[in-house]
Protein backbone atom coordinates (compact mmCIF):
# COMPACT_ATOMS: atom_id res chain seq x y z
CA UNK A 1 0.00 0.00 0.00
CA UNK A 2 1.63 3.02 -1.34
CA UNK A 3 1.64 6.44 1.24
CA UNK A 4 2.68 9.86 -0.14
CA UNK A 5 4.67 12.28 1.88
CA UNK A 6 7.63 14.84 1.85
CA UNK A 7 9.93 16.02 4.93
CA UNK A 8 8.79 19.87 3.05
CA UNK A 9 5.26 19.63 4.66
CA UNK A 10 7.19 20.83 7.88
CA UNK A 11 7.12 24.57 8.98
CA UNK A 12 7.79 26.65 11.69
CA UNK A 13 5.16 28.44 14.15
CA UNK A 14 5.17 30.76 16.68
CA UNK A 15 5.02 29.10 19.60
CA UNK A 16 1.83 27.46 21.08
CA UNK A 17 0.17 28.01 17.74
CA UNK A 18 -2.35 25.43 17.82
CA UNK A 19 -1.68 23.57 14.27
CA UNK A 20 0.91 20.66 15.52
CA UNK A 21 2.64 21.17 12.07
CA UNK A 22 4.77 17.98 13.46
CA UNK A 23 2.08 15.46 13.68
CA UNK A 24 3.02 14.23 10.00
CA UNK A 25 6.72 13.64 10.72
CA UNK A 26 5.89 12.31 14.06
CA UNK A 27 2.99 9.56 12.39
CA UNK A 28 5.41 8.73 9.50
CA UNK A 29 7.59 8.04 12.30
CA UNK A 30 5.66 6.00 14.10
CA UNK A 31 4.52 3.60 11.18
CA UNK A 32 8.11 3.38 10.35
CA UNK A 33 8.65 2.04 14.01
CA UNK A 34 6.19 -0.09 14.66
CA UNK A 35 6.40 -1.76 11.19
CA UNK A 36 3.41 -0.81 9.77
CA UNK A 37 4.64 0.48 6.86
CA UNK A 38 8.18 -0.19 4.93
CA UNK A 39 10.45 2.20 3.92
CA UNK A 40 9.40 1.53 0.66
CA UNK A 41 5.81 2.22 0.69
CA UNK A 42 6.39 5.80 1.66
CA UNK A 43 6.79 7.98 -1.55
CA UNK A 44 8.51 11.10 -1.47
CA UNK A 45 6.61 13.40 -3.54
CA UNK A 46 8.07 17.64 -4.71
CA UNK A 47 6.06 20.88 -5.03
CA UNK A 48 3.18 20.65 -7.65
CA UNK A 49 3.01 22.49 -10.56
CA UNK A 50 1.54 25.69 -10.92
CA UNK A 51 -0.97 25.23 -13.59
CA UNK A 52 -2.28 22.28 -11.54
CA UNK A 53 -3.13 24.79 -8.67
CA UNK A 54 -4.62 26.97 -11.21
CA UNK A 55 -7.56 24.43 -12.42
CA UNK A 56 -8.89 25.65 -8.53
CA UNK A 57 -7.76 28.81 -7.24
CA UNK A 58 -7.68 32.41 -8.38
CA UNK A 59 -4.47 33.78 -9.74
CA UNK A 60 -4.21 36.33 -7.78
CA UNK A 61 -4.70 34.49 -4.67
CA UNK A 62 -1.56 32.40 -5.58
CA UNK A 63 -0.01 35.33 -6.23
CA UNK A 64 -0.98 36.37 -2.60
CA UNK A 65 0.32 33.06 -1.48
CA UNK A 66 3.29 32.97 -2.92
CA UNK A 67 4.96 36.74 -2.08
CA UNK A 68 3.26 36.27 1.67
CA UNK A 69 1.00 39.24 0.79
CA UNK A 70 -1.66 38.45 2.71
CA UNK A 71 -3.53 41.51 4.99
CA UNK A 72 -4.06 41.01 8.54
CA UNK A 73 -7.64 40.22 8.02
CA UNK A 74 -7.04 37.29 5.41
CA UNK A 75 -4.28 36.18 7.94
CA UNK A 76 -6.77 35.88 10.95
CA UNK A 77 -9.24 33.88 8.70
CA UNK A 78 -6.32 31.34 6.93
CA UNK A 79 -4.94 31.07 10.70
CA UNK A 80 -1.33 30.78 9.58
CA UNK A 81 1.30 33.33 8.98
CA UNK A 82 2.04 34.87 5.55
CA UNK A 83 5.43 33.04 5.06
CA UNK A 84 6.49 32.61 1.61
CA UNK A 85 7.37 29.22 2.69
CA UNK A 86 3.58 28.29 2.74
CA UNK A 87 3.27 28.28 -0.80
CA UNK A 88 6.06 25.74 -1.73
CA UNK A 89 5.03 23.50 1.49
CA UNK A 90 0.78 23.48 0.61
CA UNK A 91 1.74 22.63 -2.93
CA UNK A 92 3.90 19.85 -1.80
CA UNK A 93 0.62 18.28 0.02
CA UNK A 94 -1.52 19.01 -2.73
CA UNK A 95 0.98 17.23 -4.86
CA UNK A 96 0.86 14.07 -2.30
CA UNK A 97 -3.29 14.32 -2.32
CA UNK A 98 -3.03 14.11 -6.56
CA UNK A 99 -0.71 10.89 -6.00
CA UNK A 100 -2.66 9.16 -3.84
CA UNK A 101 -5.37 9.62 -5.74
CA UNK A 102 -3.82 8.49 -8.95
CA UNK A 103 -2.17 5.18 -6.92
CA UNK A 104 -5.86 4.68 -5.08
CA UNK A 105 -7.58 4.32 -8.69
CA UNK A 106 -4.66 2.20 -10.20
CA UNK A 107 -4.22 0.10 -7.66
CA UNK A 108 -7.50 0.33 -5.07
CA UNK A 109 -6.39 1.99 -1.45
CA UNK A 110 -3.54 4.35 -0.87
CA UNK A 111 -3.04 7.37 1.88
CA UNK A 112 -1.79 11.05 1.65
CA UNK A 113 0.30 11.18 4.68
CA UNK A 114 -0.98 14.94 5.31
CA UNK A 115 -3.87 16.61 3.05
CA UNK A 116 -7.83 17.30 3.22
CA UNK A 117 -7.04 20.74 3.19
CA UNK A 118 -11.21 21.14 2.92
CA UNK A 119 -11.42 24.71 4.12
CA UNK A 120 -9.53 26.62 1.32
CA UNK A 121 -12.21 28.13 -1.29
CA UNK A 122 -10.90 29.24 -4.90
CA UNK A 123 -9.77 32.62 -4.09
CA UNK A 124 -9.12 32.63 -0.35
CA UNK A 125 -7.83 30.33 2.59
CA UNK A 126 -9.77 29.80 6.15
CA UNK A 127 -9.13 27.51 9.33
CA UNK A 128 -5.33 26.62 8.50
CA UNK A 129 -6.49 25.17 4.86
CA UNK A 130 -4.51 27.34 2.37
CA UNK A 131 -5.31 25.29 -1.46
CA UNK A 132 -7.97 22.74 -1.33
CA UNK A 133 -6.11 19.66 -2.24
CA UNK A 134 -9.22 17.65 -2.51
CA UNK A 135 -10.86 19.83 -5.06
CA UNK A 136 -6.82 20.02 -7.03
CA UNK A 137 -6.88 16.31 -6.95
CA UNK A 138 -10.26 15.95 -8.62
CA UNK A 139 -9.75 18.59 -11.47
CA UNK A 140 -6.51 16.64 -12.21
CA UNK A 141 -8.48 13.65 -12.45
CA UNK A 142 -11.33 15.16 -14.57
CA UNK A 143 -8.44 16.09 -16.97
CA UNK A 144 -7.13 12.56 -17.31
CA UNK A 145 -10.49 11.10 -17.16
CA UNK A 146 -13.49 12.95 -17.91
CA UNK A 147 -16.17 11.13 -17.22
CA UNK A 148 -14.42 9.64 -13.61
CA UNK A 149 -17.60 9.78 -10.89
CA UNK A 150 -15.87 10.97 -8.06
CA UNK A 151 -17.42 11.01 -4.12
CA UNK A 152 -15.74 12.89 -1.32
CA UNK A 153 -16.90 11.45 2.12
CA UNK A 154 -15.71 14.15 4.50
CA UNK A 155 -15.64 13.08 8.74
CA UNK A 156 -13.44 15.47 9.87
CA UNK A 157 -15.58 17.23 12.87
CA UNK A 158 -15.68 20.89 10.68
CA UNK A 159 -17.68 20.68 7.30
CA UNK A 160 -15.65 20.75 4.15
CA UNK A 161 -16.94 23.98 3.25
CA UNK A 162 -14.91 24.82 0.45
CA UNK A 163 -14.65 21.89 -1.22
CA UNK A 164 -18.22 22.09 -1.40
CA UNK A 165 -18.26 25.50 -2.64
CA UNK A 166 -15.55 24.43 -5.04
CA UNK A 167 -17.34 21.42 -6.77
CA UNK A 168 -20.62 22.19 -5.69
CA UNK A 169 -21.94 22.30 -9.31
CA UNK A 170 -20.42 19.36 -10.95
CA UNK A 171 -22.50 16.39 -11.51
CA UNK A 172 -19.81 14.02 -11.29
CA UNK A 173 -18.46 14.83 -8.03
CA UNK A 174 -21.13 14.06 -4.65
CA UNK A 175 -19.73 15.62 -1.44
CA UNK A 176 -20.78 13.80 1.43
CA UNK A 177 -19.83 15.69 5.18
CA UNK A 178 -20.83 14.47 8.68
CA UNK A 179 -20.15 17.25 11.09
CA UNK A 180 -20.84 18.92 14.37
CA UNK A 181 -24.31 21.09 13.27
CA UNK A 182 -23.57 23.83 15.62
CA UNK A 183 -20.25 25.24 17.52
CA UNK A 184 -18.46 28.01 18.52
CA UNK A 185 -16.09 28.17 15.24
CA UNK A 186 -16.88 30.85 12.41
CA UNK A 187 -15.86 28.63 9.07
CA UNK A 188 -18.78 29.76 6.77
CA UNK A 189 -21.81 26.84 5.97
CA UNK A 190 -21.99 25.84 2.67
CA UNK A 191 -24.22 23.28 1.07
CA UNK A 192 -23.05 20.15 -0.44
CA UNK A 193 -24.86 16.69 -1.93
CA UNK A 194 -25.67 15.55 1.82
CA UNK A 195 -24.53 17.58 5.01
CA UNK A 196 -25.11 15.05 7.69
CA UNK A 197 -25.29 17.55 11.16
CA UNK A 198 -24.57 15.82 14.47
CA UNK A 199 -25.40 17.69 18.05
CA UNK A 200 -22.77 19.15 19.42
CA UNK A 201 -20.55 17.03 21.83
CA UNK A 202 -21.97 13.57 20.29
CA UNK A 203 -20.85 10.99 21.96
CA UNK A 204 -19.51 7.73 19.48
CA UNK A 205 -22.65 5.01 19.77
CA UNK A 206 -24.87 7.80 18.38
CA UNK A 207 -22.23 9.45 16.45
CA UNK A 208 -20.98 5.77 14.08
CA UNK A 209 -25.14 5.34 13.94
CA UNK A 210 -25.57 8.22 12.17
CA UNK A 211 -22.71 8.12 10.44
CA UNK A 212 -23.18 4.54 9.28
CA UNK A 213 -26.64 4.79 8.14
CA UNK A 214 -26.06 8.07 5.81
CA UNK A 215 -22.95 7.34 4.04
CA UNK A 216 -24.78 3.86 3.39
CA UNK A 217 -27.91 6.43 1.74
CA UNK A 218 -25.38 8.49 -0.02
CA UNK A 219 -23.94 5.39 -1.62
CA UNK A 220 -27.56 4.27 -2.51
CA UNK A 221 -27.64 7.58 -5.17
CA UNK A 222 -24.29 7.89 -6.55
CA UNK A 223 -22.62 5.20 -7.50
CA UNK A 224 -18.57 6.52 -7.21
CA UNK A 225 -15.19 5.17 -9.51
CA UNK A 226 -13.15 6.58 -6.83
CA UNK A 227 -13.51 7.71 -2.90
CA UNK A 228 -11.42 10.50 -1.49
CA UNK A 229 -11.85 10.03 2.17
CA UNK A 230 -10.85 13.24 4.58
CA UNK A 231 -10.76 10.91 7.50
CA UNK A 232 -9.85 14.15 10.20
CA UNK A 233 -9.08 13.71 13.52
CA UNK A 234 -10.93 16.13 14.98
CA UNK A 235 -13.50 13.67 16.41
CA UNK A 236 -11.85 12.64 19.66
CA UNK A 237 -13.11 13.98 22.91
CA UNK A 238 -9.64 15.59 23.59
CA UNK A 239 -9.63 17.57 20.57
CA UNK A 240 -9.21 21.84 20.51
CA UNK A 241 -11.39 22.40 17.98
CA UNK A 242 -14.04 18.94 17.21
CA UNK A 243 -16.71 19.20 19.87
CA UNK A 244 -17.40 15.92 19.90
CA UNK A 245 -16.61 13.20 22.21
CA UNK A 246 -15.41 9.99 20.01
CA UNK A 247 -12.63 7.68 22.23
CA UNK A 248 -9.73 6.09 20.38
CA UNK A 249 -12.16 2.68 20.39
CA UNK A 250 -15.40 4.76 18.55
CA UNK A 251 -12.42 6.22 16.15
CA UNK A 252 -11.26 2.96 15.30
CA UNK A 253 -14.76 1.33 14.54
CA UNK A 254 -15.43 4.13 12.26
CA UNK A 255 -11.81 3.48 10.41
CA UNK A 256 -12.72 -0.16 10.32
CA UNK A 257 -15.78 0.31 8.67
CA UNK A 258 -15.06 2.70 6.60
CA UNK A 259 -12.08 1.24 5.25
CA UNK A 260 -13.41 -2.30 4.96
CA UNK A 261 -16.97 -1.08 3.11
CA UNK A 262 -15.04 0.07 0.48
CA UNK A 263 -12.43 -2.11 -0.10
CA UNK A 264 -14.79 -4.93 -0.07
CA UNK A 265 -16.99 -3.64 -2.63
CA UNK A 266 -13.87 -2.76 -4.98
CA UNK A 267 -14.34 1.09 -4.75
CA UNK A 268 -11.28 2.63 -4.91
CA UNK A 269 -10.08 4.31 -2.01
CA UNK A 270 -7.99 7.60 -1.57
CA UNK A 271 -7.39 8.29 2.86
CA UNK A 272 -6.29 11.88 3.63
CA UNK A 273 -5.57 12.99 7.24
CA UNK A 274 -7.53 15.56 7.93
CA UNK A 275 -7.77 18.24 10.85
CA UNK A 276 -6.57 16.85 14.70
CA UNK A 277 -6.27 19.52 17.10
CA UNK A 278 -5.69 17.28 20.42
CA UNK A 279 -4.66 18.24 23.58
CA UNK A 280 -2.11 16.33 23.65
CA UNK A 281 -0.28 16.69 20.76
CA UNK A 282 1.21 13.36 20.33
CA UNK A 283 -2.03 11.82 20.37
CA UNK A 284 -3.26 13.75 17.33
CA UNK A 285 -0.15 12.04 15.52
CA UNK A 286 -1.04 8.52 16.73
CA UNK A 287 -4.91 8.89 15.77
CA UNK A 288 -3.62 10.03 12.55
CA UNK A 289 -1.32 6.12 12.60
CA UNK A 290 -4.77 4.50 13.56
CA UNK A 291 -6.10 5.42 10.62
CA UNK A 292 -3.39 4.17 8.59
CA UNK A 293 -3.21 0.95 10.70
CA UNK A 294 -6.22 0.29 9.46
CA UNK A 295 -5.75 0.80 5.75
CA UNK A 296 -2.86 -1.18 5.68
CA UNK A 297 -4.32 -4.20 7.59
CA UNK A 298 -7.64 -4.52 5.64
CA UNK A 299 -5.73 -3.81 2.49
CA UNK A 300 -3.32 -6.61 2.96
CA UNK A 301 -6.30 -8.99 3.68
CA UNK A 302 -7.73 -7.95 0.72
CA UNK A 303 -4.71 -8.75 -1.10
CA UNK A 304 -3.97 -5.07 -1.69
CA UNK A 305 -1.29 -4.12 0.71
Amino acid sequence: MRCFYSSDLDLDLPVNHPFPMDKFSVSRDMLLDKGILAPEEIIDVTQTDLHVLKRVHDSDYLAKIYHGALDKREQIALGLPADPKLFGRCATEAEATRQTCHAALSEGVAVCLAGGTHHAFKGRGETFSVFNDVAIAVRDLQEKKPGIRIMIVDTDATQGNGTNSILHDDPRVYTYSIHVGQTANTNTRVNGNMDVETVRYVEGEMYLKQLFTSLAGALDVFHPDLVIWVAGVTNHSNDLLGNMMLSIADMQRRDDVIIRAFIKNRIPLAILYGGGYNRQPELTAKLHRNTVASAKKIATEFGKG
